[in-house]
């Protein structure tokens, strides 16, 4: 099948790779011409487990195109995917400009019937919208369809290779056979396709992601609260997700969220509640837990050196806002850092991924410094702070940390450690939620 995705983003890139990957003759358009010449190159812009070897074999096999040709990725493909960004307005809200950009692209140039799906994650209404677009700029017929991404960042290629579901909004039977048709390879062991209305499967996309949402703000909450009642939250933990009705996914404490899905997708969905007059009162609470949640850990830092952190230096481990990706849109990392700076710390932070982008965002500041590994990171700090739950980090030499740190004290963002081994090799231990 002649495919053509609308964006190289994390959604963009990955659906038109996989796709390829299975055969399809894929059209990977974005008007970002450098971000295009990179990939035309072999350089990949993200960091994506597995990502880099399907596109590279797959440019290989010419089964995969990078271009900023528009008119070109409108006449190569029936069935169009539009994955470009929605970040949040000012309001909240979805920005849709490239959304409505794309739909107006393809009626410009479309000589035939085409398919368009979002993938992007967007507002219940806004395949109308798009449908608006299109009547007012092309004769030929056309079907849109809502076909949402679940994606998580770090295991991408394994979502879409293996999807748990895959959700076609759409009224048109056309439309629906050709999109089973797609995602036919992506099946085999059983069905996977749900079909529903076009607003029912925009609003499944934001209702997931709320609701994982406040699974881990809650789980905070109550890890805060364990904290003060001397309980142990990953006992907690344990006993709840032993309940069919609960399980153990997203159950675990930490730092709080971030990343460029949770946070403006809780606030996307809440606009549309109260532009609807039926405000989500639940996903403001969630939403203010997560933002109180990313200072904790700076407020364990402050409390153990007496609130003032003039001339101490923190060393911070994981910078992106979760493993495996280099991702540090809303990461904990950075609400930290902004926290440890106000008090007068200094900071010398590590990530195996996210050194680039920190080093980008963090140039201006000469009170932090990103190196080349967790140890370094360690020479002279007073204390390590974790964020990112790495997996180099799960099982390190704690006599070299011991030996580089001035204070022996770990605050352990991701409860990595057991509190009672910590405490046998001499360490000041501070967890979240967990009793020491």
């Amino acid at each position: 099948m002649n495919v053509t995705v609308i964006g190289t983003g994390y959604v963009g890139l990955v659906s038109g790779a996989c796709l390829a990957d299975a055969g399809n003759t894929v059209f990977c358009l974005d008007l970002n011409a450098e971000k295009i010449a990179s990939l035309n190159q072999g350089r990949i812009p993200i960091f994506e487990p597995g990502l880099e070897p399907i596109v590279k074999r797959n440019r290989e096999a010419g089964r995969l195109k990078f271009s900023t040709d528009v008119a070109a990725s409108v006449a190569h493909g029936e069935l169009q995917l539009i994955a470009v960004n929605t970040p949040p307005g000012e309001d909240g809200s979805a920005d849709l400009q490239h959304v409505l950009a794309a739909a107006q692209a393809i009626a410009k140039h479309m000589k035939s019937w085409k398919l368009v799906a979002t993938k992007s994650t967007v507002p219940v209404g806004t395949a109308d919208k798009i449908g608006e677009v299109l009547r007012k700029n092309t004769s030929h017929e056309f079907a849109v369809v809502s076909n949402p991404e679940f994606l998580k960042e770090g295991a991408a290629v394994e979502d879409f290779m293996r999807p748990d579901r895959v959700i076609i909004g759409a009224e048109d039977a056309r439309a629906v056979a050709l999109l089973r048709q797609l995602y036919a390879p992506f099946q085999r062991n059983h069905e996977r396709v749900m079909v529903m209305s076009v607003r029912s499967a925009e609003l499944t996309k934001y209702a997931a992601n709320s609701m994982l949402a406040a699974r881990i703000s809650f789980m905070n909450e109550l890890a805060n609260l364990a904290e003060a009642l001397g309980a142990d939250i990953e006992e907690v933990r344990r006993g709840i997700g032993s309940d069919p009705r609960i399980g153990y996914q997203f159950l675990y404490p930490g730092a709080g969220f971030g990343g460029s899905c949770f946070p403006k997708d809780l606030k996307a969905l809440q606009k549309s509640a109260a532009e609807a007059g039926r405000p989500l009162r639940l996903l403001a609470a969630v939403e203010a837990v997560n933002q109180a949640q990313k200072h904790v850990l700076g407020e364990k830092i402050k409390r153990k050196f007496g609130g003032n952190l003039q001339g101490r230096r923190i060393a911070v481990w994981g910078l992106a806002f979760k493993a495996n990706t280099d991702d540090m849109r809303e990461a904990p990392s950075r609400t930290l850092i902004a926290d440890l700076l106000a008090a007068g710390a200094s900071v010398r932070g590590y990530d195996p991924a996210a050194r680039h982008e920190a080093r980008v965002i963090f140039e201006k500041e000469k009170k932090v410094e990103i190196v080349d590994s967790a140890m370094a990171a360690l020479e002279g700090a007073d204390a390590l702070a974790i964020v990112t739950e790495w997996q180099e980090f799960r099982s390190p030499d704690f006599a070299a940390i011991k030996a580089r740190l001035k204070t022996p004290a770990i605050f352990d963002g991701r409860n990595l450690y057991d509190p009672a081994v910590l405490k046998g090799l001499g360490f000041e231990y501070y967890p979240i939620g967990r009793k020491t």
